[in-house]
């Protein structure tokens, strides 16, 4: 599968800022949204309330909240990957 049809199917929270992801291919990590919190931006603010930052949903294949913040599942799956962190499907 391309990685640039890579969509994001699953997420599950695994901390106050933490959330494990599995993307279309099987794959699956890991994801800390620390870095993206030490921006302090007017998007960014609001997931440090860790009740805010658990209403994370999926939507069209990406990573989204309500206030309007995304991350392309294709985005978030090459930052695992850089981190060594993305974990590949298992076959069957």
């Amino acid at each position: 599968m391309s990685s640039c049809k890579i969509k994001l199917v699953g997420i599950e929270p695994v901390g106050p800022r933490a959330l494990r992801l599995l993307f279309s291919d099987g794959s699956h990590g890991e994801w800390s949204a620390a870095p993206i919190l030490a921006r302090h931006t007017v998007m960014t603010r609001p997931l440090e309330d860790p009740a805010f930052f658990r209403r994370a949903f999926i939507e069209a294949g990406a990573l989204a909240w309500p206030n309007g913040l995304d991350f392309s599942g294709r985005t978030l799956r090459e930052e695992l990957e850089n981190q060594g962190r993305l974990l590949r499907a298992q076959a069957a």
